[in-house]
């Protein structure tokens, strides 16, 4: 059965899809089945593994809105991995859920619970705002992947964001736990980036992954030629970290 990991920081801009995508490919090549679950109406994910977003008929929005069976919206695609793909129309969901009674908060965890047994991990890319598509993504969960940034106000939000967490816990999920912790766009040029990351380390402690993922070009070159760092430059920083970063992430799980 999947471990199902919620990519998630309410903050924007800390690289979630950068990482749900790149972590996906990683555990792909490391011959895991993998799915990529895009739950952001923005469909970043989608577009970053190659699939027009605007040209899909069928998306996670016709899944949990429409009743429509997962398998037959889930995506093979040509890197190691399968999605299940999101664009605009998955914003209107908000809406539809807050009108919805009992069991609005559960559609994502009853559409994952049909595949569930066919991967050994699940991703899913998080919307950056706590609404009903965020309260989706964490009762799904099994645990959370938190990346935070290695900037000036690095943990502006983590606060709320861990009382989310406890909330989800009490209500929703009980089992809901933090997985990891990933420090990302850190550089090595600036005094910052260090000292952010010690504060990280020692808020979360052991939860922070040894995987540090650096601020590249190529990383942010990537996702306009839809693909994994892995399939645009395997020889590139990013590539190499990602593929670290898979390796602790399949070790925990």
């Amino acid at each position: 059965m999947a471990k199902v990991l919620a990519i998630t920081n309410q903050k924007g801009g800390v690289g979630k899809t950068t990482t749900a995508v790149n972590l996906a490919a990683c555990l792909g090549a490391l011959g895991r089945r993998v799915l990529l679950v895009d739950f952001d109406p923005q469909g970043n994910a989608t577009s970053g593994i190659g699939l027009d977003k605007t040209a899909l008929e069928r998306t996670v929005y016709q899944v949990v809105i429409g009743g429509e069976n997962v398998r037959e919206v889930i995506r093979r695609t040509e890197f190691d991995l399968d999605v299940l793909p999101s664009n605009v129309d998955l914003a209107g969901a908000e809406v539809e859920l807050a009108t919805t009674g009992e069991g609005r908060e559960t559609r994502l965890k009853a559409a994952i619970g049909q595949v569930r047994d066919d991967y050994d991990f699940i991703l899913i890319d998080s919307p950056p705002s706590l609404g009903l598509l965020s309260l989706n993504v964490l009762t799904a969960a099994d645990g959370v992947l938190i990346p935070i940034q290695c900037e000036f106000y690095a943990l502006e939000g983590v606060s709320e964001l861990m009382r989310t967490l406890d909330l989800v816990r009490d209500g929703l999920n009980p089992s809901l736990e933090v997985s990891g912790v990933l420090l990302t766009m850190f550089d090595a040029r600036t005094n910052l980036s260090g000292q952010v990351a010690g504060e990280v380390r020692a808020f979360f402690k052991e939860k922070v992954y040894e995987t540090v993922i650096p601020r590249t070009v190529r990383l942010s070159e990537a996702p306009s030629y839809g693909m994994p760092i892995i399939a645009y430059d395997i020889h590139a920083k990013g590539a190499e970290v990602y593929a670290e970063l898979a390796k602790e992430v399949d070790a925990r799980g």
